[in-house]
């Protein structure tokens, strides 16, 4: 894996940053093959249950670095799409630590993620506009579904900026820290799902993240087929267990 991207695992928890400071963590190619790397390990490994994305040196993602696709550098990776993310995020939670601006393809990343952490300084925007382009590794796709349509079309067709409070307050964002505090918010709210049954939490993700796209029948059907192989575990049978004997649950993601 390059240095563009280092990665950190542990109790249940992969932290994947973007550590190109010097250049505000914009995503070059050997960004996006990084984070597709940690992001395939992650989906690979029983004993990770929730990721963080963060950037380096207090910002998170400036987008695409422009410099470097001039020369020809794309900043994608096979399958997974801009940043080695936008086009298949994992399947397992992931969380978006933002300090900073989290602008155009950083903005895109952060979209990507399940949940936001940001402090309070933070901004979000989708400039492209300003430069001619359109947003289009996930952003005009996924805004809609986080914000109020007005408000996502205000973002989108001015290219100007909303702060984390604004976002916070809409729901974009699930957790305002201070200024420097957006890693550790992150790492508290992910402690508050690790602690639960993996093979639960996956699901819960797998269906709530789909439910947009079926129809009531669709869904009941769907998610019947999705909590089987839950509702039958090891794991279940230790949470009903656990909870008679008043102790903590014991999970074996299986």
């Amino acid at each position: 894996m390059s240095d563009s991207v280092t990665t950190e695992f542990g109790d249940g928890l992969a932290v994947i940053t973007i550590n190109r400071p010097a250049a505000r963590n914009a995503v070059n190619h050997a960004v996006a093959e990084g984070i597709a790397a940690a992001v395939d390990e992650f989906e690979s490994r029983d004993d990770l249950i929730v990721a963080i994305l963060t950037g380096a040196g207090g910002t998170f993602c400036a987008g695409m670095d422009l410099k470097a696709f001039m020369r020809g550098d794309h900043p994608d990776a096979p399958e997974r799409g801009f940043g080695g993310l936008t086009e298949r995020p994992p399947a397992k939670p992931l969380i978006a630590a933002v300090e900073g601006w989290a602008l155009a393809g950083g903005f895109e990343l952060a979209l990507s993620a399940d949940l936001i952490v940001a402090a309070r300084d933070a901004k979000f925007g989708l400039p492209e506009v300003k430069r001619g382009l359109a947003a289009v590794a996930g952003g005009l796709i996924r805004l809609p579904k986080a914000l109020p349509y007005q408000l996502a079309m205000e973002i989108a067709l001015t290219g100007d900026p909303l702060d984390a409070v604004r976002a916070h307050h809409f729901g974009l964002v699930n957790v305002i820290t201070e200024h420097g505090g957006a890693l550790a918010g992150a790492r508290e709210l992910a402690a508050r799902i690790t602690g639960n049954a993996p093979l639960a939490v996956q699901a819960s993700k797998h269906i709530l993240s789909n439910a947009v796209k079926w129809t009531d029948r669709e869904a009941f059907t769907a998610q019947g087929a999705i909590a089987e192989r839950v509702l039958w575990s090891e794991d279940a049978r230790e949470g009903a267990t656990a909870f008679a004997e008043k102790r903590p649950p014991v999970w074996r993601g299986r």
